[in-house]
């Protein structure tokens, strides 16, 4: 069977991994930005179609999240609300409210780069996209580059404490 084949697992790891790149390249806009450093990336036939990146600091909004930006940026590539075969590549796993909206959006699949365990629902603190109750359940991979997506975070709370105590 071709999912059990070691090169075709290989290549879909490594084109899971070009794709949490990008969506950490974003996490590295939100760095630069003063934003906690979360990325994300929408991929449709294998093409990112949308990206967004944490900009509650700037936009004074607590919905400014990555996973949010990234589905608002997307809304002009689909017909309606449903972003059916849709991809969610995303540097951090989901929190409540962002799991909510991949859930609505009815989003296929996420594949997210570190656990967030103080506010990750899709792993960490619940499991909500394998709920049976919801009438959508996404499909959930990962970790893809934790090292790198961990690090950026334990890199940019690390300077915040340092500036907190200067």
């Amino acid at each position: 069977m071709v999912q059990n084949d070691p090169v075709y697992l290989a290549k879909e790891r490594e084109r899971h991994e070009a794709f949490m790149l990008e969506a950490y390249k974003e996490a590295e806009l939100a760095f630069n930005e003063d934003e906690v450093p979360v990325g994300a990336v929408i991929v449709v036939d294998n093409k990112i179609i949308a990206r967004g990146h944490n900009t509650r600091e700037r936009e004074r909004s607590p919905t400014a999240h990555a996973e949010m930006n990234a589905i608002h940026n997307a809304l002009s590539f689909f017909e309606g609300w449903r972003f059916l075969k849709a991809s969610l590549y995303v540097t951090l796993e989901p929190c409540v409210m962002c799991a909510g909206a991949i859930i609505s959006a009815r989003i296929e699949s996420v594949y997210y780069g570190t656990e967030d365990p103080k506010a990750g629902v899709c792993k960490s603190l619940y499991q909500l996209f394998s709920d049976k109750r919801f009438n959508h359940r996404p499909n959930l991979e990962g970790p893809f580059l934790q090292e790198s997506c961990s690090a950026i975070l334990k890199q940019f709370f690390a300077l915040k404490r340092k500036k907190r105590l200067n």
